[in-house]
């Protein structure tokens, strides 16, 4: 892969449990762009880099789990 041309952050989201979760644009010198999700939990880090149709999967299962929720 290509170097990293730019990274720009999204959002920084407090989750249960002591959890902060960032996004983060991450554009690529070749045109690839993707997202990274990084799970912060005390001393450790999770990230996981998310393409379009990641993307896009997530989305379908989030939107379809959260009309299922009580407001």
């Amino acid at each position: 892969m290509d170097d990293i041309e730019q990274i720009n952050e999204l959002a920084q989201i407090d989750a249960p449990y002591g959890k902060k979760i960032t996004l983060n644009s991450v554009s690529y010198d070749n045109g690839f762009n993707l997202i990274r999700l990084r799970i912060k939990e005390g001393k450790r880090f999770t990230d996981m880099d998310l393409d379009v149709n990641t993307v896009k999967e997530l989305e379908t299962v989030f939107s379809t789990w959260l009309s299922k929720q009580a407001t």
